[in-house]
């Protein structure tokens, strides 16, 4: 094994120096990162851990039933003879080997878990073997690596991981079947596009921006409907209570929080009832048309708060994309300056 590792190493150091020298494109995959973005490895590994789980609990019900048995021997045992002893004995050694042998079948080496785990992970591996075969032929790799392998990769820049164009190369097989060629098309185009952006970090962080600004205002907008509908509801229900009060003045009633009482008579004088329904409801029209100015005032307000907190993160996302992009080229000039002889 440490031949081995030295011999990677070796030709690393060949690989590197080639690259330099004739510009060897190079690339690599990360096994388990494919594996978990397969839809169909993700369904089968779902009901194989079902499985798994099945097969646990039935253990722990043999497990169980063995103590349970051993319990009641220990409690049992004064009374027994020595020949019913033996026999619960041989009883209980009797199911743990069959419990023993019934997990190394299900969770063994060789065990149905394996089995299974190896016939769900090979035809999954075949397909990345033949979509890394594609995307090296068609893009000009001279080599992949994969970073889950034993090859132990000291350092690996993202730019160099071409794992999501592998997925997209997979999931897309299943897609073409059912559709169109104008749908065929776009979608390859569309997958152009991807490959272009994750072969150049710059494009990258501006897409990544991009969606961070667009996932933003989408948040902005489902908060500011959430709060227009939350005072809408409170507006109705103040509203509604100043209907109320204006309809229980017209029946000359009055509204207390523990009890309801019936009047004729404000301030120790006889009133009159349309008078005082008109009067009430005016004041009612003139508390919406108040309470109608100052939403409107919230709400402007609100908005301006919003959008002033966007163009905030924007511009400091961009001052930080703008410093990441000179500290890059910072770094490769000095990398340049220390190439020289």
């Amino acid at each position: 094994m440490k031949k081995f590792f030295l011999s990677i190493i070796f030709f690393a150091a060949i690989f590197q120096g080639n690259a330099q020298a004739k510009g060897v494109k190079i690339g690599y995959i990360d096994m388990d990162y494919i594996l978990e973005n397969v839809p169909d490895y993700r369904e089968a590994s779902v009901q194989l851990e079902q499985k798994a789980q099945k097969w646990k609990q039935d253990i722990e019900v043999k497990k169980n039933e063995i103590i349970k048995l051993k319990d009641g021997l220990k409690i049992e045992k004064a009374l027994l003879t020595k020949e019913l002893v033996d026999e619960r004995d041989e009883e209980i050694k009797f199911l743990e080997s069959e419990l023993l042998d019934y997990q190394q079948k299900r969770f063994g080496p060789n065990g149905d878990l394996m089995v299974q785990k190896s016939s769900i992970i090979k035809p999954i591996q075949d397909q990345v073997f033949n979509a890394v075969q594609d995307i090296a032929d068609a893009k000009k790799y001279d080599f992949i690596f994969d970073k889950s392998s034993d090859l132990t990769m000291l350092f690996s820049a993202k730019r160099y991981d071409i794992s999501d164009q592998v997925v997209r190369t997979i999931t897309r097989a299943g897609k073409k079947e059912e559709m169109s060629k104008k749908q065929l098309k776009a979608l390859e185009e569309k997958e152009a596009k991807e490959d272009v952006v994750d072969e150049n970090p710059v494009l990258a962080d501006r897409k990544k921006l991009l969606d961070e600004k667009k996932a933003l205002a989408r948040k902005a907008i489902e908060d500011r409907k959430e709060l227009v509908a939350q005072k809408k509801k409170d507006f109705e229900e103040k509203r509604k209570k100043l209907i109320e009060e204006a309809q229980a003045k017209k029946n000359g009633t009055t509204i207390d929080s523990t009890k309801t009482t019936t009047t004729n008579v404000v301030n120790d004088k006889l009133v009159d009832p349309r008078k005082v329904a008109t009067d009430s409801l005016k004041s009612v029209k003139e508390k919406e048309r108040l309470l109608l100015i100052e939403n409107n005032k919230k709400n402007l307000q609100d908005k301006k708060e919003a959008v002033a907190q966007k163009k905030k993160e924007f511009e400091e996302r961009r001052k930080k994309l703008l410093e990441d992009q000179e500290a890059k080229r910072a770094e490769k000039l000095k990398q340049k300056e220390q190439q020289k002889p």
